[in-house]
């Protein structure tokens, strides 16, 4: 048996800005329309569809596992966007970048309030204490 996610949706207050702004931290090709989403397309195959909301945006978790080098380009640009980041996922390390599973990983919030991460390893996927 085969299963893989495709697409889960990801609600905004402003599917357009929340999208674009995504997509250029994460240094993604710029979204596209599709019905009323706006998709930001991942390396995997899955994609994230911005939907505008008509009632408070539930905040969600979103999780993307990135290259050691892509790392880098996307802690540039959280830092030249002025975006506060976290060892994490609680915000209570500011400033910090996580060393789990002998990778790198950071925490930081969109506009939204939704909680995003970078890490460089699965959880689980590091070397045994």
């Amino acid at each position: 048996m085969v299963v893989e996610l495709n697409h889960t949706v990801v609600a905004a207050r402003d599917k357009q800005a929340a999208s674009r702004w995504l997509a250029g931290v994460l240094g993604l090709d710029p979204p596209t329309p599709y019905g009323p989403f706006m998709t930001v397309p991942l390396s995997n195959g899955v994609t994230l569809d911005f939907i505008d909301s008509a009632e408070e945006v539930q905040a969600k978790h979103y999780a993307f596992l990135v290259g050691d080098d892509d790392f880098d380009a996307i802690f540039d640009r959280l830092q030249a966007l002025n975006v506060t980041y976290y060892a994490d996922p609680g915000h209570q390390q500011p400033g910090v970048v996580n060393t789990r599973d002998a990778g790198r990983g950071l925490y930081f919030a969109d506009a939204d309030g939704h909680n995003l991460e970078i890490l460089t390893r699965p959880y689980g996927s590091g070397p045994a204490d």
